[in-house]
């Protein structure tokens, strides 16, 4: 991979959450730290903070918001290899090229509008559904930890990808994998309606095909401790109360998957609607993902002196 995480930027509270998660996991990786912000040419026209709203003011306000947060990072990691970028275009395509190029994308899951940090609205949904890539959405940074990554699972080559990606998360913070199916009941089927004990009988049955298919996961990472179960219902429900008590959520997404039902579309977007942790959508690599076409925009670079600590909160 290319050794590299792109973070967007947009002003936000969660942004600068996004921006310390960033951080964190480009120490754990040792990789490359790149901040973006993208300016929308239309983002003059509506109310931006409290600053002068000519033309040129602007560039230079996120120039300096660049610059200072690269400030930041130098100053919270001094060993990441830090830059910054404000990159002009429509904010869902520029972070989709922008993902070519990371083994990750880190974004806010709220924002001030048009910007990288609309991950509940139509920007974020178009980039975490389409970037080539896991796609990282922090509401906010987690109080505690607990040492476990959750992922959403059902045999799929979807839910494969989103697997190894948990299981390299679970290995680089020292964590455990809590793996769940969720299994829903045929709705016509005979012993959903007349035989409650068959039900519960074959909820057992699916656990054990859910145990035998992990034990193949755990035997290729015995580093990592896997577990995992069937639960009955929704798993917008079922991953979402497991987030209480998990560092992170991993579901899959993509539009091309062959077989299984993936977790992806409105099952992806309930959990980021209601998990109380960051939240990982992975989108495999390979023939199937998608690929934009890249804006070829020129770029202005805010690059920073190290350690003046000033916080992320100020982005």
């Amino acid at each position: 991979m290319a050794g590299q995480i792109v973070v967007g930027v947009d002003g936000s509270p969660s942004a600068a959450a996004a921006v310390e998660w960033a951080a964190d996991d480009a120490m754990r990786r040792g990789a490359r730290l790149r901040i973006v912000h993208v300016r929308e040419p239309w983002s003059y026209d509506f109310p931006f903070k409290a600053a002068p709203r000519s033309q040129d003011s602007l560039p230079a306000y996120w120039l300096a918001v660049l610059a200072a947060t690269v400030d930041w990072v130098h100053s919270y990691a001094p060993g990441i290899d830090v830059s910054a970028a404000m990159v002009t275009g429509s904010a869902s395509e520029r972070l989709r090229t922008e993902s070519e190029e990371a083994d990750e994308l880190i974004l806010g899951s709220t924002g001030l509008g048009g910007v990288a940090g609309v991950v509940l609205g139509s920007v974020g949904r178009s980039v975490a559904w389409h970037a080539v890539g896991p796609v990282v959405v922090v509401r906010r940074s987690p109080p505690t930890r607990h040492g476990e990554i959750v992922v959403g699972f059902d045999g799929s080559r979807l839910s494969e990808a989103a697997m190894e990606y948990a299981v390299q998360e679970a290995r680089l913070r020292g964590a455990r994998v809590r793996v769940l199916y969720a299994w829903r009941t045929p709705p016509f089927a005979p012993y959903a309606t007349a035989h409650a004990g068959g039900v519960a009988e074959a909820l057992v049955e699916v656990s054990q095909e859910v145990r035998r298919s992990l034990a193949v996961w755990q035997e290729r990472h015995p580093g990592v401790r896997i577990d995992g179960c069937a639960v009955r219902g929704h798993p917008v429900p079922a991953l979402s109360d497991a987030s209480r008590e998990a560092d992170l959520v991993v579901v899959g997404s993509g539009a091309r998957a062959r077989r299984g039902p993936a977790l992806r579309g409105s099952v992806g977007y309930g959990v980021l609607q209601h998990a109380r942790c960051p939240v990982a959508v992975v989108r495999p690599r390979g023939p199937y993902a998608w690929r934009p076409a890249s804006a070829g925009n020129p770029e202005m670079i805010a690059r920073g002196p190290q350690g003046n600590g000033q916080g992320p909160s100020d982005l």
